[in-house]
């Protein structure tokens, strides 16, 4: 297979006809459509595009219970925690909404050295992170792709007394499959890469220049990343570019060539709402805006149609927009987040940074919030490490089985951070919420906790199963 391929799983008339169909609600399929997705097998292209038409106060409300339904069967009250690390803003494109492009010449731009980076991702592992996210613009001037690779192993390279990064995910631009080999070789966990819009004549308009401006070169990336072998990929269109509706609805037919092709689909979803970037008047006023409301309702659905892939909700969001997705659908955050390079050892710079962050707030606060309401934090990288990914992992969630390690695995590193960088007040809130996620466990489950917990009170760190 040539790296030259196009995607032509993206039908925009199956899509438009399916979003035809479902202009008339109808309360009678739509609940038809939740009991299916109560069954936890997820749905398809025209279940999504019905469920995306309700506006009814009682269907929505019914669409809502639902996602809690299925979140809360899957999921529990874990939320995965990661940050991310920019490593340089540099870039080729010119992306109309996006503070990088390269016509930006306001935006102060850095690339780090290998040393900062190390100072970086120390000072991460010193709020007590263990999984980041490596991004950086999509040009490496002078110093090409093994440059990424020196930056991983530097990362992975670093030691704290009380920690280290765990695991890398990793969002940069497409590759080729010889190099989606050499960075799997690297030890990452998740190749992410967003589409930001799956509708080619939007993307086009957007696009103007650059290796970005090539639609089916981004949008085959991930099929050669899975072909180089790495299975756990994540992908997301970045809303408010075009219809919400409809690049949902494109997402489902990517998952569903992926299912065909490799036989598992995308292990994260991450669902990016346009924000302020310096220097961009479109990112001002979105094309496309996606109300609060019709926000909730994409998370809610798209947890009901891919029960089983990880939802990812990142601080462009504000507090009280994060918090109340959780019960409908985001199983990962990030927390303490910087979109500028070396934006975690010298104050924010807003003349650096990607975007416009709604969440201000350091780690410790977001797991403190989360905590106060009832979920359980996880700094677990457990299933990486133990092969538990791609199909593998899939095979295992899909009969419940996953729960059995993820339970014990986030309470173990819940309580990993409590012990070595929580305040007190965080300490005390995440008590109470970890006796409550014991007392919810099955008498099996809570042995494997309790001993794991033991373990890492007694000194112990970095305990799995």
């Amino acid at each position: 297979m040539t790296d030259a391929v196009v995607a032509d799983w993206i039908n925009e008339t199956v899509i438009a006809e399916a979003l035809l169909d479902a202009e008339r609600e109808d309360p009678a399929r739509v609940r038809a459509i939740l009991d299916k997705a109560r069954e936890l097998q997820g749905l398809d292209l025209h279940d999504v595009a019905t469920l995306s038409a309700v506006t009814a106060p009682d269907l929505l409300a019914e669409v809502f219970e639902a996602a809690r339904f299925v979140k809360d069967e899957i999921y529990g009250q874990r939320i995965v925690f990661f940050a991310p690390l920019y490593f340089s803003n540099i870039c080729q494109n010119e992306c109309t909404y996006c503070a990088f492009r390269k016509s930006n010449r306001d935006l102060q731009r850095r690339i780090l050295t290998l040393e900062e980076v190390a100072r970086e991702t120390e000072a991460l592992v010193d709020q007590g992170h263990k999984r980041l996210l490596l991004i950086a613009g999509e040009a490496f001037p002078d110093k090409g792709f093994t440059y990424l690779l020196d930056a991983i192993a530097t990362i992975y390279a670093v030691k704290r007394d009380k920690g280290e990064i765990r695991r890398i995910n990793v969002n940069v631009a497409p590759l080729s499959v010889e190099e989606f080999r050499e960075l799997k070789q690297t030890n990452i966990g998740t190749y992410q890469l967003f589409q930001e819009s799956y509708h080619r004549r939007t993307y086009a308009q957007v696009h103007v220049g650059g290796r970005k401006a090539d639609f089916d070169w981004r949008a085959t990336a991930i099929d050669r990343a899975m072909e180089a072998g790495i299975d756990d990929v994540g992908i997301g269109p970045l809303y408010g570019l075009y219809d919400w509706r409809f690049e949902t609805l494109a997402m489902m037919q990517h998952i569903a060539h992926l299912e065909q092709r490799f036989g598992v689909g995308c292990h994260t979803i991450s669902v990016p709402r346009i924000e302020p970037a310096m220097g961009s008047d479109m990112s001002e006023h979105p094309p496309h805006a996606v109300s609060d409301a019709d926000f909730k309702k994409l998370v809610a659905i798209l947890r009901l149609a891919v029960p089983y892939t990880g939802i990812i909700m990142s601080t462009r969001e504000t507090p009280e927009m994060r918090r109340e997705t959780l019960s409908v659908g985001v199983s990962q955050i990030s927390g303490g987040s910087r979109t500028d390079p070396g934006g975690y050892t010298r104050a924010a710079a807003e003349d650096a940074s990607q975007f416009t962050r709604g969440d201000h707030r350091s780690l410790d606060q977001v797991v403190q919030d989360i905590a106060e309401i009832g979920y359980v934090p996880s700094f677990c990288t457990a299933c990486y490490r133990m092969g538990r990914t791609g199909k593998d992992f899939m095979d295992m969630a899909k009969p419940g089985l996953i729960r059995e390690m993820c339970g014990p695995n986030a309470l173990s590193t819940f309580v990993e951070y409590l012990e070595d960088y929580a305040s007190p007040a965080t300490a005390e809130a995440g008590e109470r919420a970890i006796g409550e996620e014991l007392d919810r466990m099955a008498p099996k489950i809570r042995r494997y906790a309790d001993t794991m917990i033991r373990k890492v009170r007694e000194g112990k760190r970095d305990v799995f199963r």
